[in-house]
């Protein structure tokens, strides 16, 4: 399994091996965040900012939920959870800027590492997700 450069990388024949299963893990991660993109969309031809606040934070559980499930909440995990949330922003057609805004104000400092977010944490955040969702115009 692929750690980081000073623990993973030896002899060419000992690191080739890894990196290509690290790279396959990585296309599957990405993968599978395309699929719970498509299935967390909402309705089709409804404008980001006139939909229900609902899916809005029913994407952002689900997603916290997977990332920290899926990164085992370890260090600096919820870095990368913000990344997924503002790549589904994207997919949804939300420029990079306000997405990141919406992001950080929603997660800002609410995640620590080594610790998974307990349900009352992630409905706060999914809430300040929604919250965020409304405001853009």
């Amino acid at each position: 399994m692929w750690c980081c450069s000073s623990h993973s990388v030896t002899t060419p024949d000992a690191t080739a091996p890894l990196v290509v299963e690290a790279l396959r893990e990585w296309r599957g991660w990405l993968e599978d965040l395309a699929e719970r993109f498509a299935a967390l969309v909402p309705p089709e031809n409804t404008p980001a900012s006139s939909t229900d606040r609902w899916y809005w934070e029913r994407a952002c559980t689900r997603l916290v939920t997977v990332v920290a499930d899926r990164t085992q909440a370890e260090s600096s995990w919820y870095g990368h959870c913000m990344q997924v949330l503002q790549w589904f922003l994207a997919s949804n057609g939300i420029d990079e800027g306000q997405a990141q805004q919406i992001v950080k104000n929603a997660v800002g400092g609410r995640f620590d590492s080594w610790i998974a977010p307990d349900a009352p944490v992630v409905d706060a955040v999914s809430s300040r997700f929604a919250t965020g969702m409304g405001d853009f115009r």
